[in-house]
């Protein structure tokens, strides 16, 4: 009788895994270079109000760059054209004229991972409502699935070096052609080369109650950068100069609140320099609430690369800082 019965769950499990199976939707790999979209729509609704819409949404300039550069690279291509491999674009928008109104996004539909954001209406005046109503859900979308694919990357290759783990307690997915390059009891620096320049993250603590005036805010947050960086990061040697970077206030920073990994705090984005010798970029900071240790975590990135696009460089950055974990422990 146990036999029997063992027999019997032996093939339930067997005909439920076949089930499974028979269920799992088998699909290939997306493609698509980082930030861009593919736009699948008709010429005439491209080249009119739509189209515009669409461009002023997606081709506007990212903050915090001294020279603008567009968020995302657009493709655009009429439905005839939206088949084979096109189909596996990573983030496609569907445009259309239907019978009926509606905006949503659609998960793996022709490719894994996969976002695809759909837009119909009756008329173009209804496509544009759409658009109004759903272009702000449909970039945090794109772009959390484009953060997790480079992040997914990163841990198939990660850094072993332990400065920021030692200094802060806490862990980043650190892609392994970074390099630490400054580590003390206070301050972390590390930099990968790329073209004609360097990418590079640093990480520091500071006290929880600083930037308490909220009058002042912005202001405190670029004078307690620089008093930082002035220390920890010197410019080229020049005789009869001390150059050291600063934050260039002629464009203040931009700052915005921000949540992630469980963490609260904001997002500041503006351009350094190097006082005393023309050397500068953007960079990108996150300073984050960490109640349970009483202090505020600081991580930043920075770019120098002179007469070379940057975005995708602050990309990168964006998405190895928003990969911060607790330090895995060892029993």
């Amino acid at each position: 009788m146990k036999k029997l019965t063992s027999l019997c769950v032996l093939l339930a499990f067997i005909f439920q895994g076949c089930k499974d199976k028979s269920s799992y939707k088998y699909l290939p790999e997306s493609i698509g270079q980082v930030q861009s979209i593919l736009v699948v729509m008709e010429d005439q609704l491209w080249e009119g109000a739509v189209g515009d819409s669409i461009r002023k949404a997606f081709l506007s300039p990212i903050k915090g760059l001294s020279v603008p550069e567009p968020a995302h690279q657009i493709q655009h291509i009429p439905p005839s054209v939206f088949k084979g491999t096109v189909k596996q674009n990573r983030t496609v928008l569907a445009v259309d004229i239907d019978s009926l109104a509606i905006a949503h996004i659609k998960r793996d539909v022709y490719a894994r991972p996969q976002r695809v954001a759909v837009v119909k209406g009756r008329t173009e005046a209804e496509i544009l409502e759409q658009l109004s109503v759903g272009i702000s859900a449909f970039k945090a979308t794109f772009k959390n699935l484009e953060l997790a694919q480079m992040q997914e990357r990163f841990r198939r290759s990660t850094n072993k070096e332990k400065g920021i783990e030692t200094l802060l307690g806490v862990a980043l997915d650190i892609p392994s052609a970074y390099r630490l390059g400054k580590a003390t009891s206070d301050f972390v620096w590390l930099d990968r080369a790329i073209p004609a320049g360097s990418s590079n993250i640093i990480a520091y603590a500071l006290p929880a109650d600083s930037f308490s005036q909220p009058e002042t805010f912005v202001a405190d947050i670029v004078a307690k950068r620089d008093s930082v960086v002035k220390l920890q990061i010197p410019g080229p040697d020049v005789p009869g100069k001390t150059t050291y970077m600063r934050t260039e206030t002629v464009f203040m920073p931009y700052v915005k609140a921000v949540e992630f990994a469980g963490y609260k705090g904001v997002e500041v984005r503006g351009i350094w320099d190097i006082s005393g010798y023309p050397m500068a970029g953007p960079f990108v900071s996150y300073i984050l609430n960490d109640p349970a240790q009483n202090r505020k975590i600081v991580i930043e990135g920075f770019v120098f690369a002179p007469n070379k696009p940057k975005r995708d460089y602050l990309f990168e950055l964006e998405a190895i800082i928003k990969t911060i974990h607790a330090v895995e422990t060892t029993d």
